[in-house]
């Protein structure tokens, strides 16, 4: 629900996929936080513009370079400072979305920050992805794919205190055991999870494994196998929303969106050079 005034607005959301995850994006022209503290652990990327905001008895700058970290509970504040505007975008994790992360990851002690800016130019660009998906909630394959990436990432390179995160064993075979399986139910609704449990592996694993040995995310692949379903239902004459389902996208304008992605025209712009 959006809360808006004359200078600043800004929209509150709670994932309908992860229980205890919320979402925060914001556009202030003027704002200034008393010191306070959040009962979740807070990552926030800005967008434009930035900020200046006071933790641990130092000040620091949120900008687009930097990737906002708050451990639960840890106290901070914030105003404006010498940008005019800042659009952030932020996600709130409550302690049952950072456990089912942790089982994502195959860890049950998740890291403790001890600094609250990282400097990370791909985490912040990965963070900025997982949010703006979750903002369109188009694709909870993907959404949950970036959640599990990105938070993997963070908490693998810039944590201390937690437990090491598991490796994905090199094995190419398990990798083709997952491609195997996608090109027999790709019209089935795949989740990340029930993939992963096939060959013995958390998300976090299969991410890894799959990159390693195709250099696409599953997501990235599984939209490969549907994109060639999809092509093979048009050239047999189904129409476009018939084949979109057929191949296991959830409508037609997601069929639309990742045609057009990877082969720069839609659907109905194939159909008509086709039959040309």
């Amino acid at each position: 629900m959006a809360r808006v005034d004359t200078r600043n607005s800004s929209r509150y959301w709670k994932d309908p996929h992860v229980p205890g995850l919320s979402c925060l994006a914001a556009d202030f022209t003027s704002h200034d936080y008393a010191p306070h503290s959040h009962e979740a652990l807070v990552v926030a990327v800005t967008e434009d513009g930035g900020s200046q905001f006071k933790s641990r008895g130092s000040t620091e700058e949120a900008s687009a370079s930097a990737l906002l970290v708050f451990n639960p509970a840890e106290p901070h504040s914030g105003r404006m400072g010498w940008s005019r505007r800042w659009q952030y975008r932020g996600l709130y994790l409550s302690q049952p979305a950072i456990d089912a992360i942790g089982r994502s990851l195959g860890i049950a002690a998740t890291p403790y920050f001890t600094a609250n800016v990282f400097r990370d130019d791909a985490l912040v660009a990965s963070f900025l992805s997982l949010h703006r998906a979750l903002d369109a909630g188009r694709d909870p394959f993907e959404e949950r794919e970036l959640l599990v990436r990105s938070f993997g990432v963070l908490f693998g390179r810039h944590g201390s205190g937690g437990e090491r995160i598991p490796a994905a064993p090199r094995d190419s075979q398990l990798a083709g055991k997952v491609q195997a399986l996608m090109s027999d139910r790709y019209a089935e609704e795949l989740t990340l999870d029930g993939m992963g449990a096939a060959v013995g592996l958390t998300p976090f694993q299969l991410i890894g494994l799959f990159k390693r040995a195709t250099g696409l995310t599953p997501h990235a692949y599984l939209t490969q196998v549907r994109l060639k379903a999809a092509l093979r239902e048009l050239r047999a004459g189904a129409p476009i929303v018939e084949a979109a389902l057929a191949a296991g996208f959830c409508d037609q304008s997601a069929l639309n969106r990742h045609f057009k992605r990877c082969f720069g025209i839609t659907p109905l712009q194939w159909l008509r050079a086709a039959r040309r």
